[in-house]
């Protein structure tokens, strides 16, 4: 077999310019490192999927990249958090946490069904905004029925508002707080949505912030389980009072996607057992590949013409999220955190 009947006949041109184009994002993320490499490689990606790269020999690959290697990096990031490590906020953290998370959900999907968003856009756009972005969107997107376009629009926006948010919020962090060590970290750490954002705007500060700052992201990690079942269950029910004919028609019981089974399951064996230093960071060097490849392809399949159709809505949803998010962070960390 010839090197071009494999482009023909399989996935693999698609993986390849999937992993080309976040190798490039990659490079790139090393002069831009405030936009970072998953931001440039999902917007690199959507150059290049709207022009050039738009051809049906790569849709299986790009389709694979998509969403096996998001799922991947969705397991390996549990290598990187523990329990003990949440610990370490206090009780206090932790509820500012769960309220900031509960109130971005509530909030972003009641304004996504008001913009005319379906449930399945809804629900994604809160989880991904309230727990870990792309990760999040990619475990939630499967229980609730979600088709890949939207996920690949929820993505995008997910990931451009993070992008504002991060070149943004260390400077309100500093304005407000000061010298605010532990009030600066829960504003960066509880808002932003990717991990890589968090250090990236963390890293604007200090040291000492990107410290903190993870610490409430990882809670929020943690608590990505709790939020795919509570959805799942959402969508069940929504889904249920839809359709008379349920009752007529059982439908078999779902059950977490594996990915998100595996990430719990890494995450109590780093708890217990403390994974060696080397393979957490192996992990995270993988998880994140794995990821800026995945939201390459994502870039690479949306269509941006539908995209754009949508812009105003998009944006203003957006911007209502990422302001809700904002102020309702400062607000309970004047309440719950400073002094």
């Amino acid at each position: 077999m010839n090197i071009r009947s494999i482009t023909k006949n399989s996935f693999v041109s698609g993986v390849i310019l999937a992993f080309l184009v976040a190798l490039i994002s990659k490079g790139l993320a090393i002069f831009l490192p405030q936009l970072g490499g998953a931001t440039i490689a999902i917007l690199l990606g959507i150059v290049l999927g709207n022009s050039i790269g738009h051809q049906d020999r790569f849709d299986r690959g790009t389709k694979f990249a998509e969403s096996k290697l998001l799922e991947i990096s969705v397991v390996l990031l549990g290598a990187t958090v523990t329990f003990q490590t949440v610990a370490e906020m206090g009780v206090k953290g932790a509820v500012f946490i769960v309220l900031l998370m509960t109130g971005t959900i509530m909030f972003t999907y009641i304004v996504g069904k008001a913009l005319g968003f379906n449930q399945s856009m809804a629900l994604m756009m809160a989880g991904g905004n309230a727990v870990c972005g792309s990760s999040a969107i990619a475990s939630i997107a499967p229980v609730i029925g979600a088709k890949d376009e939207e996920k690949g629009q929820i993505i995008t926006l997910v990931n451009l508002l993070g992008t504002v948010m991060m070149l943004t919020l260390p400077f309100i962090g500093l304005a407000l707080f000061g010298d605010g060590l532990i009030a600066k970290s829960a504003l960066l750490g509880g808002t932003l949505q990717s991990v890589g954002q968090v250090v990236a705007g963390a890293s604007l500060l200090n040291e000492e912030v990107v410290q903190f700052a993870m610490l409430f992201k990882i809670l929020r990690i943690l608590l990505l389980v709790v939020v795919v079942f509570v959805f799942e269950k959402w969508a069940s029910r929504s889904s249920r009072s839809l359709d008379t004919t349920a009752a007529a028609q059982p439908k078999k019981k779902k059950s977490l996607p594996w990915y998100v089974t595996g990430f719990l399951i890494v995450c109590i064996i780093n708890s217990v057992f403390h994974i060696p230093t080397l393979v957490s960071e192996s992990a995270h060097f993988v998880s994140g590949w794995c990821e800026v490849t995945a939201l390459a392809a994502i870039g690479l399949r949306l269509n941006l013409k539908k995209f754009l159709k949508e812009g105003p809505k998009f944006m203003i949803y957006g911007l209502s999220v990422g302001a809700f998010q904002t102020i309702g962070a400062v607000l309970l960390i004047f309440l719950l955190l400073k002094g």
